[in-house]
This record gives C-alpha cells, structure tokens and sequence, in this order.
C-alpha cells in the first residue's frame, strides 16, 4: 500500500515565513533595545542568557511537535511549514545568541563562568530533549564547545601557562569518549567524538613549546584513543591512532631528557614486538606485515634516523645504514611490504645525509650551466621512455601490492 507524501500548502509555507520573521525581528528588537537603553551588565548578560534558553525551547518544542504530527497528512500540510521555518530560525538565533552572549560575558570572570555553564547545560538540555538527528548533533557538538571553553577559563583563573592548561583541556576529550561509548552507533555519537578529538588537538597545539608536557599530554590523548578502541567501530582507526600518540610521546620524552642513544630505550620494546609479529605471522600467514613487523621497526629506525641526521660522528649512520639495508633486502626476499618500505625509506635518507655535503660541494665546482643542462637531458630522456616507466611504475605498484 503506497501513502501519499504529505503537502505543504502554500498558506503554510507563507505562515511558516511569517513566523520565522517574527521570531528574527522580535530577536534583534530585543538585543537592540537592551544595546539602546544602556542597561547595566549584569541584566544585559541574563537578558540574553534567557533569550537563548527561549530560543532553544522553541526550536526543540517545534522539533518535537512537528515529529508528533509526521503521521498525518493533513497535520504536516497545515502545520509542518510552520513548524519547520520557525524551528530552524530559532536554532539559528539560538546558536548566534550563544555566541553573542558568549562574548559579552568574557568581560567579566563571574559572568564568564555563569554564562558558559549555562551555555553547556542548555545545550546539554536541548540534545537529550529533541529528536530530529542533525539538530541534536549540532546541540550537543555546542555543549562540548561550550564546556571546552569552560575548561580553558578554569585553567586561566587558576593562572596556569598555556602548556600546563593543555592536560586540563582534555577534561572535555575524556567526556566525549566516555559518551560515545555510551552511544555506540548512534549517528551523533562520531560528530561528539571529532570534536572531543579536536580539544585533544587544542592541548597538543597548546603543549608543544614544553617538551615534558607535549609528552604527557600525547600519552593521555593515547590513554583516550585505546579507551575509544575498546568499541569495534572505532578500533580500526583508534587502535592506529592511540599506537602512534603512545610512540610520539616515548620519543618527545626521550628528546625532553636528552638522550643521546635512543636505542637503549627503543630496542628493548623492538625486540619484544617483532617477536609478537613473528608469532602472530606464523600463526597467520596472511596477517599484514605492518601490522605484525611495523610498530616495532618504527619504534627504533625512526628515533634513529632522527638522531642520525644530527649526529656529527660516523658511527651511527653507517649502522643504522647497514641495519636498513638488512631489513630491505630481507622484505625484497619474504615478500614483506613493511620491511621494504621501512627500511628502504630509512636507508635513502640516510645515504641522503651523509652524501649531502660532497653533493653540495661537487656541485659548487661545476660550471653554472651544467646542472640546468642535465635536468633538461634527464626530462628529454623521461619524455622519450615516458611509456616504458609508465608500464615499469604500474608493474612496480602492483608488486608492492601483492606484498603482504
């Protein structure tokens, strides 16, 4: 049995406009009276304040009203143009009221406090209470917003520096993971969680200029990655990301302290990695090598070739070279895609550094004239075998493909 879709009449259409103008004129009359009448702060603040608690009560009453009347046909054509014009122009002056009001309270610590914890409660309020999916997920991202905000404000009454605000910032982060948890595959659950992922990105931009708190900060922001890796729909990116922010904070820790041989710290968890690896492939014939074999090498060449291109001495880069090399011809031989890749990788920007200065040199004593001249050779040659190492570049990818 087909059921017609429910018309809008033109009548409703033109009340629902009238109404959304309304509802901006009697808006703007409001803020423009208090701006002209030179209220005092404090009224001007809870003025607006209430306006947008109003604003978002009429937008989630809508909301709700015009889910409540979805089944009628008749309902949806008389009131659903109403419903839906004035519903999104209350959450549109809703959200520019927030930020209005948001601004204005900055003027004050007091207010500041009252307004954003108002803020995130209203908006909290207004999430939990409406139905309709897009409308609860820009809400509830504005609550985490707001309560981020509020969270910067305690660290700034509490006259803490911006890198020792950063571990403070994540209150909101943890708040989000714990929430998406809770959620699972709720369609707002991912836009909750991206922002609680962009206040971890706030404290690590806000750590940087401290290496002690960058490290401490990327271990908590891995902490709450593998809690949010715990759920199956946010392992496969999750689990990467958490593994990543664990080794990056291993490694600022190491250049915080100053430690000249890395690998006295990164061997001994290498070696214990690649031995899982080796396990879990034998286990697993078709178990990818990045996963198996990548932590691990990472975890010491990379650390490594960091140091390496800082290192004055000669003993480094050779072993770190021979050692790449050794893993290069060992992914060419079993076929292994991270161990070519890695280790290829590393032993070109080894080579790199250490020819770099002779390069440089031999360059200085040629003529002017002949690097350009044989760039232009090298292009006339390339252009000339173009579809030879088109097909050479295509065999190669498909190669690298077929690896594990």
């Amino acid at each position: 049995m087909r059921v017609a879709a429910p018309l809008i009449t033109p009548g409703a259409k033109v009340r629902g406009a009238s109404g959304a103008g309304a509802l901006g004129l009697g808006w703007g009359t409001l803020l423009l009276a208090a701006a002209t009448l030179d209220v005092p702060y404090p009224v001007a603040v809870a003025l607006e304040t209430v306006l947008v608690a109003g604003l978002l009560a009429v937008a989630v009453l809508g909301a709700d009203r015009g889910a409540g009347g979805a089944g009628s046909a008749e309902g949806a054509g008389r009131g659903g143009g109403i419903g839906s014009a004035v519903r999104v122009s209350a959450l549109v002056g809703a959200f520019g009221g927030a930020v209005s009001v948001g601004l204005l309270s900055l003027a004050s610590e007091t207010a500041t406090y009252a307004v954003f914890g108002a803020l995130a409660v209203l908006f909290t309020g207004a999430a939990l209470r409406t139905r309709a999916v897009v409308e609860q997920a820009a809400l509830a991202v504005a609550a985490a917003v707001w309560g981020t905000v509020l969270t910067g404000c305690a660290a700034r009454s509490l006259g803490l520096a911006p890198h020792e605000a950063a571990p403070l910032l994540l209150v909101v982060p943890a708040v989000t993971v714990g929430l998406g948890a809770r959620l699972r595959r709720h369609p707002v659950a991912l836009p909750v969680e991206l922002t609680g992922a962009l206040g971890g990105l706030l404290a690590v931009g806000l750590a940087v200029g401290r290496a002690p708190f960058l490290a401490l900060v990327l271990a908590l922001c891995g902490v709450l990655a593998a809690g949010a890796a715990v759920r199956p729909e946010r392992r496969p990116v999750a689990g990467y990301l958490a593994a990543v922010l664990f080794v990056a904070a291993t490694w600022v820790r190491l250049a915080a302290s100053e430690v000249s041989v890395p690998e006295a710290y990164t061997l001994p968890v290498t070696v214990p990695a690649l031995v899982v690896g080796v396990l879990r492939r034998r286990k697993d014939p078709g178990a990818s090598s990045w996963t198996a074999y990548g932590p691990g090498l990472a975890a010491t060449l990379l650390p490594s070739l960091a140091v390496a291109w800082t290192d004055p001495d000669w003993l480094r880069p050779l072993l770190l070279g021979v050692a790449a090399l050794v893993i290069t011809l060992l992914g060419a031989k079993y076929r292994l895609q991270a161990l070519l890749l890695l280790g290829g990788a590393v032993l070109a920007l080894d080579t790199l550094h250490e020819l770099a200065p002779y390069v440089v040199q031999v360059a200085g004593a040629l003529p002017r004239w002949l690097p350009p001249a044989l760039a232009g050779l090298l292009l006339l040659a390339v252009g000339a075998t173009y579809e030879q190492r088109l097909r050479e570049a295509r065999r190669l990818k498909d190669a690298l493909g077929r690896m594990r």
